[in-house]
């Protein structure tokens, strides 16, 4: 049986032990809110309107169709965050650890801004309407020429906190 040297990950200052298993940190679905599922219920209902001069049941039918079609689209477009010892996923992009530079998370009218005038015309963008907070994740990878992502969070302090990075705020009060 090898044993391995390395110093345990959980030791800060250190790298994580590459034997190790890539603990998960921090994991986070961005779902749709009440107010879409709402939305989508109100747009099944008006194919009713549609169809409805054919037959009342070819109507109720319809609605249950678009809104089972509406349903399947946003739970297969829900994107995942998740941080681990190692790497970062968002949506459909990930990076090591490594090249994750400098971390700031957003509310009210500081990520208004954020996903407005201040948006990089080359950050990597996981955004969702419905989520107002954003984290902005600088990229240190040389290679990469995304300066840096943006992505909706429902709980941009523990988000934050995990890669080690401040909320607008305290970066103003300093």
């Amino acid at each position: 049986m090898h044993e391995s040297s390395s110093v345990p990950a959980e030791q800060p200052g250190h790298p994580p032990n590459p034997e190790a298993p890539d603990r998960v940190l921090y994991e986070e679905k961005l779902r749709p809110s009440l107010w879409i599922w709402v939305m989508a219920l109100m747009i099944s209902g008006l194919s009713i309107l549609v169809f409805v001069p054919i037959g009342l049941e070819i109507g109720l039918g319809a609605a249950v169709v678009v809104f089972a079609i509406i349903a399947i689209l946003l739970t297969l477009s829900t994107p995942r965050i998740q941080v681990t010892e190692r790497s970062l996923q968002v949506g459909r992009a990930g990076i090591e650890r490594r090249y994750v530079g400098a971390v700031t998370g957003y509310r009210g009218d500081d990520a208004t801004h954020q996903r407005g005038p201040a948006l990089h015309g080359l950050a990597f963008m996981c955004i969702r309407g419905w989520i107002d907070p954003v984290v902005r994740i600088q990229i240190e990878d040389q290679r990469d020429r995304t300066p840096y992502w943006l992505t909706s969070t429902r709980n941009p302090e523990q988000l934050v906190e995990v890669l080690g990075g401040t909320m607008a705020r305290d970066v103003e009060s300093d």
